[in-house]
């Protein structure tokens, strides 16, 4: 008589069914199969979740953004496309009838449009260009070792946090026909006053005197940031090599804070294009349109003008558009050159 110890191993241990069934194996009705025990189901779930997780997580904390983008920036930018086909009963302010490209029409054929681009790339010109390069000279004087280094870095930004209003009243003092600080001293030696509300030049250039005044300390900690992020082991084998500082600057601070300088110039780009406040508190006029003769009545100032002013929002819509659409031309154009730059570079 076999017992239970003289089973081989790995032998079943069986009971016999009480209605003479066949056997069952011992347990069974305390154990299942893997796919239907809780805990594992638990566990896949929990798993499928996480790996959701990792998925979903990045696009939903990054949502807010472009939520808000879609109800601020992108609706309006549509609604405004959309509007530019219409004429607009100002009587009654509503929608009026479906026009086409006449307004395009217009306001492309419009001298003071016309003028007022000009303007507007005028005073870009006068300001970005110079305004990116003091902002290059600053930070890399700021890189330098100096005393009192984080007073020197947070100085350049106080012209940013004035207010647009208080900068156009020092700036006023200065540049003001008739008692102004710069035309009292040109008068102290003997040249003549500069007419800077009238002269369409001069206004551009105290109407860019004012932004670069303002912006110029923030590009420079932007690309000073930059700079400090290049590896010192490079310029001490570029002096090794007996390269001066000059030439540290030239080839190897500039081609390794090259994405950074596309950053700053497409968006000194887009603000330059897009300058309001400036000539909008420069002109001393009743009208407030740019000067008497619009000289400085930029393209932004001009959709102002047109839209809130003179509630011709089908023209102004149109105007609107067509500048959107140079500054994107333009920030098209400026992503081609500097990348084949940086091929050209880097091959």
């Amino acid at each position: 008589m076999s017992t239970s110890s003289d089973r081989p191993a790995g032998d079943v241990a069986t009971a016999t069914d009480p209605a003479g069934g066949s056997p069952a194996p011992h347990g069974a009705g305390r154990r299942t199969s893997g796919s239907d025990d809780p805990d594992r189901r638990r566990l896949v779930r929990r798993q499928r979740r996480s790996r959701w997780d990792l998925k979903l997580s990045p696009y939903l904390y990054i949502s807010p953004f472009f939520l808000l983008f879609a109800l601020v920036g992108l609706y309006p930018l549509l609604y405004t496309a959309y509007l530019s086909f219409f004429d607009w009963n100002r009587a009654y302010y509503i929608r009026g009838d479906f026009i086409g490209l006449d307004n395009y029409k217009f306001v492309l054929t419009d001298p003071t449009f016309l003028k007022s681009l000009v303007n507007t790339f005028s005073i870009f010109l006068l300001s970005s260009v110079p305004q990116i390069l003091l902002a290059l000279a600053i930070a890399a004087l700021l890189d330098r070792s100096l005393r009192a280094a984080t007073f020197w870095r947070m100085s350049v930004l106080l012209p940013f946090v004035v207010a647009p209003t208080a900068a156009v009243l020092i700036f006023g003092s200065l540049f003001a026909d008739q008692y102004g600080l710069i035309n009292q001293f040109l008068a102290s030696i003997g040249i003549d006053k500069i007419a800077w509300h009238v002269d369409r030049l001069w206004s551009h250039v105290a109407i860019a005197s004012m932004v670069n005044w303002r912006w110029t300390g923030y590009n420079a900690l932007i690309l000073l940031a930059a700079m400090q992020a290049v590896p010192r082991e490079l310029y001490e084998s570029a002096a090794l090599d007996g390269a001066g500082k000059i030439r540290q600057f030239v080839s190897v601070t500039l081609p390794l804070i090259r994405p950074t300088m596309i950053f700053v110039i497409v968006t000194s780009t887009i603000g330059g294009l897009q300058i309001f406040t400036e000539p909008r508190l420069f002109d001393d006029t009743v009208s407030r349109e740019g000067g008497p003769d619009h000289q400085y009545m930029t393209s932004t100032l001009y959709i102002y003008a047109r839209g809130i002013e003179d509630q011709f929002y089908g023209r102004a819509s149109a105007a609107a558009w067509v500048l959107f659409l140079i500054i994107v031309s333009i920030a098209v154009l400026n992503f081609v050159i500097t990348r084949y730059l940086t091929r050209r570079h880097t091959s």
